[in-house]
């Protein structure tokens, strides 16, 4: 196995970044240890490069012709092997060495076809989407019911300019977009893997329950107004310790305060009282003081599962390493070669990729609430990745929704690797 060559830099101006990031993939690609022929290439770039993402996309198909495939968005940050890029400019590049019939690129003038040329069939996909999109989460769904396992990951754009996706395929263009330069704006894009591009993915959650699980009682729309029999609002307010009689500090509690919902039929808690990977946490809207009720960013209905929570740093900390450690030992076969197993033990200090880990690349999505601030310094959630899976390529960025399965998440994290 390959590692996956991958690149990123920073500069005020984007052809240097861009030059920069060209050294490294092509310093790489004459290594042993590294892909040579990589056909497919991952391009996420920070808004400051928002309007120029057409000129990037050229730049570096011009530069590196053997790629004829790239997909990638734009975030208000984005992500590499151990370091963050918030409010600067900057891009990050990993050249995939998949087996070109084992991907499609697709986008909104090219869909994605189950069974569709030469037999391809859709088993995961890299999903990119745009937030503005009407009835998103459906087509979320819709887009995971085409895929042989159901399982998507990826994230929503996030910019606060020109919001814009990556998709190119085969020859320099999808076939069904025309001319089109392959830069685009609004709905769904990104890329299909076949059955035999293995992949291994987790969730991480990053907020903590306040009180106890409740079942949904009665709801209308997208208002709470029952929990085990009880009036919602009287809930919130007991177990986020909110009092409307104080509106100030009830206010600024009401913004910290979030709720998790999952689906009937599906597990809210996991072991030692946090969220599972299936809870989607949304935000508070609003109260109905006339109904006891709570207004939230969704629709409910009885039988779904929920606890208001908080985000937390110290839970989306440990859950950040637990994910990286089951990915690990996923990874990891029972009995190993003395070289492997002394590469896997070796000191962060020494940690190069290396394919003894058995991880050619990675994708890693977080929630653009996330990354080192809420961890506690510049770069400190991507660190937290490196220390506790070791150093492998790594590519992503910071969205504006997280795409794990067929849900779309929010504060969560969404950790990718290619086997």
């Amino acid at each position: 196995m390959k590692l996956f060559p991958f690149a990123h830099a920073t500069h005020p101006q984007w052809p240097m970044a861009v030059g920069l990031v060209l050294a490294q993939l092509r310093a790489q690609l004459a290594l042993p240890d590294y892909a040579a022929t990589p056909t497919l290439g991952l391009l996420y770039i920070t808004d400051h490069y928002a309007a120029q993402a057409q000129d990037i996309l050229d730049h570096l198909s011009a530069e590196l012709p053997e790629v004829t495939d790239w997909a990638g968005t734009v975030g208000v940050g984005i992500a590499s092997s151990n370091v963050e890029y918030f409010d600067e400019p900057a891009l990050a590049v990993m050249l995939c060495a998949v087996p070109p019939h084992q991907y499609r690129v697709f986008s909104g003038v090219a869909p994605l076809g189950a069974g569709e040329g030469m037999g391809f069939e859709p088993h995961t996909a890299l999903v990119h989407a745009d937030a503005s999109t009407p009835e998103l989460g459906e087509l979320v769904a819709e887009m995971a019911g085409r895929t042989a396992t159901g399982y998507l990951f990826g994230g929503l754009a996030a910019s606060r300019g020109d919001t814009v996706q990556f998709a190119v395929g085969g020859n320099g263009n999808i076939r069904g977009q025309g001319h089109a330069g392959g830069v685009f704006r609004g709905g769904l894009s990104g890329v299909a893997f076949g059955e035999g591009v293995q992949l291994v993915s987790r969730v991480t959650q990053g907020c903590q329950p306040l009180g106890r699980e409740r079942l949904v009682t009665a709801a209308e729309d997208n208002v709470l107004l029952s929990l085990d029999g009880e009036p919602a609002l009287d809930v919130l307010l007991e177990e986020a310790d909110i009092s409307l009689e104080q509106p100030e500090a009830a206010i600024a509690r009401l913004r910290a305060t979030l709720v998790g919902l999952t689906a009937p039929g599906e597990d809210l808690m996991a072991r030692g009282g946090t969220f599972g990977a299936d809870v989607e946490v949304r935000h508070i809207i609003g109260l109905d003081p006339g109904r006891r009720g709570v207004a939230i960013a969704s629709r409910v209905e009885p039988g779904m599962r929920m606890a208001f929570c908080t985000r937390n740093a110290r839970a989306a900390r440990a859950d950040l390493v637990r994910i990286c450690s089951e990915i690990r030992e996923e990874l990891e076969p029972e009995e190993m070669p003395h070289p492997v197993a002394a590469a896997l033990a070796a000191p962060e200090a020494q940690s190069a990729p290396n394919p003894a880990r058995r991880i050619a690349g990675a994708i890693y999505v977080s929630c653009a609430g996330r990354g080192g601030p809420h961890f506690g310094g510049p770069s400190a959630e991507l660190q937290i990745v490196r220390h506790a899976l070791g150093d492998v390529p790594l590519v992503g960025f910071f969205a504006g929704g997280e795409i794990a399965r067929h849900h779309l998440y929010g504060y969560t994290g969404v950790l990718t690797v290619f086997r």
